[in-house]
């Protein structure tokens, strides 16, 4: 595939870039002990990519791969058509010939489907019996296997294979007017091993659809609130870490002011990182991205401070800073945006029960239910939360919605915790018609006078 690649961009004018796919994937779910849905693909496809001179972006995908050629013709021709208001320049990068293999320790096509099936049938049950208010009840079970082939007329030329697993589990439970819906995911990039043995954790998922039913709704108020590491790495990446893509950024003055390097946005001891060269295992570990950029450790903000910000060639061109590596597509029909990949806020030094020792009346909030940001807006609704009395955790309480300000929330965080650890079921992010996996980290974080709705 690469040697047909190279061929075709042989003495091709401008700039061109061929990016082709091939996915095998399953997918199966039980919802309410029934079978949801069973799906067995394979897919194949490519994208030509092409910036004539003085053009736009040109764009051309197929299925079939006869003709790569044409297709080359298809998106300069279009590209010349376009007449963008000034140039487009890409940021320089050095060309890049390597091949990423996948490493698998237990692959799931390995595994008969059956198998798979007769798994989360029984995790459905399972899920289903632990409460008799429970109404709704799903367990997704998913696996891919994908492999891109790049080139560009720069010389850059790579493959890159990555296998997916991932199980879900969520129930809805009501009781009169009150309906809670818990959930969680395991994923991983190497091993089918991840979704095996998994019925204490199904069994949690119900258990907690409960008590959250026969929990009180959370007093609405302003409290010094203890972000879990699971709500804090999604709170990171939904909150400020799509406001470090320079797409929104580039051309928005507003943007540009809010997000403007060495502006001070939290304590010394909070640090944010991406990095899509974080362990293959992680969920959005890429190496390379879709530009042929290679990944590396960016800072966002260091001891407080906002460093750095996320880029492709077009951005990091036009505002003079350097490739970041974010450059992704969610396959071959799409070109390819600026997404993150892993996002993490760095451990810090204090310990959790120093955290919460001296707290008179507080909230620790666990995981994510979901959530919406507006620039430096957001709202954030906790899957479920305890009462801190004293410095001691207390009752389950629910409904706990955060709110606030980004800037003056990050200023307002007291303490970073010790116990750093990576959302262990991934996550997979929207924005702009696409879908990346992406992986999120944190350790326990602190905050002052954060507004919780509630009744």
């Amino acid at each position: 595939m690469k040697n047909c690649i190279a061929e075709a961009l042989k003495g091709v004018e401008g700039y061109v870039e061929i990016r082709i796919q091939k996915k095998d994937s399953s997918q199966l779910s039980y919802r309410r002990g029934q079978s949801d849905k069973i799906q067995l693909s394979s897919d194949i496809g490519g994208c030509v990519r092409a910036l004539a001179k003085n053009g736009g972006w040109g764009i051309a995908t197929f299925n079939d791969l006869k003709d790569l050629n044409k297709r080359v013709k298809e998106a300069l021709a279009s590209s010349k058509a376009i007449q963008p208001e000034e140039p487009i320049k890409l940021k320089d990068v050095d060309p890049v010939q390597m091949d990423i293999k996948a490493t698998i320790h237990d692959d799931p096509r390995e595994h008969p489907f059956d198998e798979k099936a007769q798994m989360v049938e029984n995790y459905d049950e399972i899920l289903r019996s632990r409460d008799k208010r429970i109404i709704d009840s799903n367990c997704l079970y998913a696996d891919s296997f994908t492999t891109v082939w790049f080139g560009n007329t720069e010389g850059t030329l790579f493959s890159r294979e990555r296998m997916d697993v991932i199980l879900l589990a969520s129930a809805v439970g009501k009781e009169g007017d009150n309906v809670q819906i818990t959930r969680d995911a395991w994923s991983s990039r190497n091993d089918f091993g991840i979704v095996l043995g998994k019925d204490d954790l199904i069994k949690k998922v119900g258990d907690l659809s409960g008590q959250l039913l026969d929990s009180d709704q959370v007093k609405a108020g302003k409290y010094d609130v203890i972000l879990d590491p699971n709500l804090a790495g999604v709170f990171i990446h939904e909150a400020f870490g799509h406001l470090s893509e320079c797409d929104h950024i580039v051309d928005n003055p507003q943007a540009r002011e809010m997000m403007k390097l060495g502006r001070k946005f939290g304590p010394e001891d909070f640090t944010v990182t991406e990095d899509g060269t974080v362990q293959p295992d992680k969920r959005g570990t890429i190496i390379i991205d879709d530009e042929g950029v290679l990944c590396k450790k960016n800072y966002l903000i260091k001891d407080g401070v906002l460093v750095g910000r996320l880029h492709n060639r077009e951005t990091a061109a036009k505002m003079g800073e350097d490739l970041t590596g974010n450059a992704r597509a969610q396959d071959y029909n799409h070109r390819p945006i600026i997404r993150m990949t892993n996002t993490a806020i760095e451990n810090g030094s204090v310990s959790f029960n120093d955290m919460i020792a001296d707290i008179k009346e507080g909230i620790y909030c666990i995981d994510a239910y979901g959530g919406q940001t507006m620039m430096e807006n957001f709202s954030f609704s906790s899957g479920y939360a305890y009462m801190i009395r004293n410095g001691k955790i207390e009752e389950m309480v629910r409904d706990a919605v955060l709110q606030g300000n980004l800037f003056k929330t990050l200023k307002n965080i007291q303490a970073v915790g010790n116990d750093f650890t990576w959302n262990h079921g991934g996550g997979t992010c929207g924005k702009g018609g696409q879908a990346a996996k992406v992986s999120m980290g944190s350790p326990h974080i602190r905050i002052k006078d954060v507004i919780i709705g509630g009744k």
